[in-house]
């Protein structure tokens, strides 16, 4: 008798312990891919069978093989919500579930953006986000180099709602609530970015075949000792390199930041501009001071935004400190209580940390303190001295960005899931070496439409956005470059490429204008996967001619007409058989630009838009951007 009771009670133990599991996709609040087949898969160690319910209803037995359980879920209408049980020795309850159509969306920084960096253009949009069936998976940022990982090891699935909004990225949140409007299902959005990354982090080993140079660097961190040591010798690197510099700065140890400090001695300059340095740029600490008047403070808490700062900094009122931000991409704007400013005299001071860089206040960003209703600007004279100039640091080994590792921790664990498609958004850190980026994306994109079963998934691309200072002259660019290349891969079946060369800033990697974004994705994805008759492309080169003089180029795509949105002086060049080029005086006709060059008596190539911040200009009558394109010119008629 006690044999057999302490037999039930360990019988009864292994029971209670059992664990079963369900893939992190599928977990409360999730949307699923509509009118096709999902597959449940997850682990147990339970002793009887896993049962699949769905609103309560019995839908089978789980298959089960080493510990790994797999069913096929039937394919559903849109619609919810829905509640999924597992039903083992334990149970597992999925809620809020919701079908409709899913989109995989991958790349770097501007893909992974937030609605919380673009509010303070799009306040509205924040304030007022009420889109519960829309809902974003962020995927957890991580990488591996040995092998795929089968699951998320975190995440999970948000609503558009105020509650999330500010978390979810603005380009993917902009265009599902295009879907949505348009679709009326409930769209959501499986978010794989992450800034910085190159395209080789997110290509799977075999594709690389053709790069050995980028699988041996992936395959070099697969040693967690590697990986480890790596890490290790970059922290302390870094840590020895910000202690030598804190301790040679004269301004932590003299408290330059405070409001009595005296710096009637130090130079004026005015802001925005950069330190005077080397033409090199500038390694260690500066500072910079100014003295503003207020004749009252606001009770409510005030904003003090520094635009954007190359590269770190740490601001201060009146010898407090009110927000730093580690490195130059991200906006300034600090939240400063009403208590740290006083009527009268205010001192602002902010200290500025650069690595080997140019290094200020960037030109065309708001500087100033206050309120929506009231702001006092900050643009003007300051005061500044250096601190301390060093020696530069190496740069982080960025293990996160190295070829396959991306895709094996962030990708793989989603292929098994259908989606409606995929948007791609990235390219900025290939832009070093763009002449093999058509091919690695095209590579990419096969893989992926295999690795999801789906050979005729809708794949999306959005190029390279206006950026950097614009040329007087045309210049060559790497930047127009890897745009050509994104452009080429439209090639493939059921994929465009999205032009954006109008909606950039100048002085911002990370342009805040995703909803324009949004809306030339969203027409794409209308056509190519919800088969509208919808127009997403611009006017398109087919060909150049030169004759008596002038050049003409054809476009198809035009609509009603091509439509010149400025005087588009600075838009097309002209280069003879030296390869130097020239702008052209462009009419712009119906269908074609003509064009004349006093300098190209022959010319043999024309170019459009191709700079790294071109002048775009050129329209359809959709108010779509024509295509930057480099055509050889049909010489016939030429002579030397």
């Amino acid at each position: 008798m006690i044999r057999l009771i302490l037999l039930c009670t360990c019988l009864f133990s292994l029971s209670v312990g059992a664990t079963t599991t369900l893939h992190r996709l599928i977990s409360d609040n999730a949307i699923l891919q509509r009118n096709t087949p999902i597959p449940l898969q997850g682990s147990t160690d339970a002793e009887t069978p896993v049962q699949i319910y769905l609103d309560k209803q019995h839908l089978g037995e789980a298959s089960l093989q080493n510990g790994q359980w797999h069913f096929e879920l039937p394919a559903q209408q849109a619609g919810g919500p829905h509640q999924l049980t597992i039903k083992a020795d334990d149970t597992l309850t999925v809620t809020n579930l919701y079908f409709g159509d899913v989109w995989f969306t991958s790349g770097q920084s501007n893909m992974e953006l937030t609605m919380a960096r673009v509010e303070e253009a799009y306040p509205l949009d924040v304030a007022e986000a009420n889109y519960p069936l829309i809902r974003e998976f962020t995927v957890p940022d991580t990488y591996r180099f040995d092998s795929e990982n089968k699951d998320y090891e975190n995440g999970h699935w948000r609503g558009a709602t105020q509650q999330n909004i500010r978390q979810l990225s603005a380009v993917a949140y902009y265009f599902a609530r295009e879907l949505y409007l348009d679709q009326n299902v409930p769209i959501g959005i499986v978010n794989a970015s992450l800034g910085g990354s190159p395209i080789e982090a997110w290509m799977h080993k075999d594709i690389l075949a053709p790069y050995p140079d980028k699988i041996a660097e992936g395959e070099h961190f697969a040693d967690p000792a590697v990986d480890a040591s790596t890490r290790k010798t970059d922290k302390q690197r870094a840590d020895k390199w910000y202690s030598e510099l804190h301790q040679k700065d004269k301004g932590l140890t003299e408290k330059w930041y405070a409001s009595d400090f005296n710096d009637s001695n130090w130079q004026t300059i005015m802001m925005p501009s950069n330190l005077p340095a080397k033409a090199d740029g500038f390694t260690g600490v500066w500072w910079l001071r100014k003295t503003i008047h207020l004749d009252q403070v606001p009770t409510e808490p005030l904003i003090l935004r520094l635009g954007r700062i190359v590269d770190a900094d740490e601001a201060y009122i009146n010898g407090q400190k009110v927000g730093s931000t580690g490195y130059q991409y991200p906006p300034r704007r600090y939240q400063v209580a009403p208590e740290l400013l006083q009527p009268g005299e205010n001192v602002i001071a902010v200290r500025i940390t650069a690595n080997k860089m140019q290094t200020g206040f960037v030109k065309d960003k708001s500087y100033f303190i206050g309120t929506d209703n009231a702001r006092h600007s900050l643009v003007g004279e300051w005061r500044y001295k250096v601190a301390a100039e060093v020696s530069p640091v190496a740069g982080s080994t960025f293990i996160r960005w190295k070829p396959m590792g991306l895709f094996n921790a962030m990708i793989a664990p989603a292929t098994d899931f259908p989606v409606t498609g995929a948007l791609w958004y990235q390219g900025e850190s290939n832009s070093s070496s763009p002449n093999d980026y058509a091919a690695k994306l095209s590579a990419m994109i096969e893989h992926w439409r295999m690795r999801w079963k789906q050979p005729d998934m809708p794949f999306i691309v959005i190029q390279l956005t206006n950026f950097m200072a614009q040329q007087p002259t045309p210049v060559d660019s790497n930047w127009a470059v890897l745009r050509d290349q994104q452009q080429q891969v439209s090639e493939l079946p059921n994929t465009a490429s999205i032009v954006t060369i109008d909606l950039g800033e100048w002085n911002d990697i990370h342009p805040v204008n995703k909803s324009a974004v949004a809306k030339r994705i969203a027409l794409a994805a209308r056509n190519i996967a919800y088969k509208q008759d919808v127009n997403y492309q611009g006017p398109a080169a087919t060909k150049a001619h030169f004759e008596e003089g002038k050049t003409t180029v054809y476009f198809n795509n035009t609509g009603d007409g091509l439509r010149a949105a400025s005087s588009l002086e600075h838009s097309f060049a002209l280069a003879g058989k030296d390869g130097q080029f020239y702008w052209a005086r462009p009419i712009v006709n119906k269908d074609s630009v003509t064009l004349y060059s006093d300098k190209v008596k022959a010319p043999v190539t024309v170019r459009y838009g191709w700079a790294d911040n071109p002048e775009p200009g050129l329209y359809n009558h959709a108010a779509l951007p024509a295509i930057p394109f480099t055509l050889s010119i049909d010489t016939a008629n030429t002579s030397d």
